[in-house]
């Protein structure tokens, strides 16, 4: 059979962050209602195929948690009765802290739920404040705790570096008091300041670049020392936890995006949902009309893609594969480029893959650039 991802965009959020360029915004009951029934008529309406196997489910925003949990369960059933469930399905759903309770955990357990995306950020409530974010440190220990008693094995911290006025000694203060909770996978992003966010308009006291370094490196030692593996450029896991959607979405396996705005790669086809909530409600129930952006990639968009995500991964790209779907080698295609790089010990290469090396990640835009082709 073949393998899915399926992500399901709930667009809506109690208050947007000032760093959030996503397609989120506040919503009253009655919007959120509308849309998710738009949600379930456009997966009623996705084209039969029992030669699919869904491997991950994916609920991301915004912020999903706001759904009732009901709600949320109504989304899955529909998504189970259209297709077929791998047995051991990842099914994610991210959540801010404060808007999970005991109930709306036992309904997402019950429904089928096994993954838990806690988006906290920092420990210190000044620097949520900043952020924008509507929690606290000690909001995100109650939602963690309830998680976990309500028999939640598998949950992930979401946690940013390089804020406006963040020291190092923070940082690595968050960092110890969010992997000293166990969980089983750690997220640790650098901020990135997007054009139309707030903090684009704003003058930001940002750490300098030898200190966002020095937070980028301490952040592998620390969590090293607690038994996370870094697996990803940004993403750390305890043995055996990497987060199998992301896997999946760094390795191109295909994956269906449903909801407003949402992106699919579908084979060598990308495409979005239209990002309009107007024209979603309407025609939600016509998912051909919803797409938007359509583009067939060529062999060469894909080899680059391929490259490009795949040393995101520390495993790498695996040679093997690429030759099996490539029917040439990475070598007859990027030879100078790998002889450049592994010269200059920022690539390594085995028989089985080609990988950054330690060093290489701190610049890994500059070499993943490289592998852009001017021809094929």
């Amino acid at each position: 059979m073949k393998e899915l991802e399926l992500y399901i965009h709930i667009p809506f959020c109690i208050q947007k962050c000032r760093y959030c360029d996503f397609l989120s915004g506040p919503a009253d009951d009655t919007s959120k209602r509308r849309y998710t029934e738009a949600l379930i008529r456009e997966i009623e309406a996705v084209p039969d195929d029992r030669d699919i196997r869904i491997t991950t489910v994916f609920f991301g925003g915004g912020t999903p948690s706001v759904l009732p949990g009901e709600w949320t369960a109504a989304i899955l059933e529909t998504l189970r009765r259209k297709f077929t469930f791998a047995a051991d399905a990842e099914i994610t759903t991210e959540a801010n802290p404060g808007t999970v309770d005991k109930e709306k955990l036992r309904v997402w357990r019950e429904s089928g739920i096994n993954r838990i995306s806690f988006g906290c950020q920092s420990s210190y409530n000044e620097e949520l404040r900043m952020l924008g974010r509507i929690h606290t440190w000690e909001d995100f220990l109650m939602s963690y705790a309830l998680a976990r008693e309500s028999g939640f094995d598998n949950i992930n911290i979401d946690l940013m570096s390089g804020l406006p006025g963040q020291s190092l000694k923070a940082w690595e203060t968050t960092l110890r008091r969010a992997a000293g909770l166990k969980p089983e996978h750690i997220s640790a992003y650098s901020l990135i300041v997007e054009e139309g966010t707030p903090f684009a308009s704003m003058e930001l006291d940002l750490p300098d670049e030898e200190t966002e370094r020095m937070m980028y490196s301490r952040t592998r030692e620390i969590l090293k020392e607690y038994g996370f593996v870094r697996y990803e450029i940004s993403n750390y896991a305890l043995p055996g936890r990497e987060c199998l959607h992301n896997v999946g979405y760094w390795t191109r396996t295909s994956y269906l995006g449903l909801g407003l705005g949402a992106s699919s790669l579908i084979g060598n086809t990308r495409f979005t949902n239209t990002p309009d909530m107007g024209e979603y409600l309407r025609n939600s129930a016509n998912p051909g009309c919803l797409r938007r952006n359509i583009e067939h990639l060529e062999e060469k968009d894909e080899i680059e893609e391929t490259m490009f995500l795949g040393l995101r991964l520390m495993r790498g790209v695996d040679k093997h594969r690429f030759e099996q779907t490539f029917g040439t080698t990475i070598r007859k295609i990027y030879a100078p480029v790998l002889e450049k790089y592994i010269d200059l010990g920022l690539l390594a290469e085995t028989e089985d893959a080609v990988f950054l090396t330690e060093e290489g990640v701190s610049v890994s835009n500059a070499v993943m650039a490289e592998f852009l082709l001017d021809s094929y």
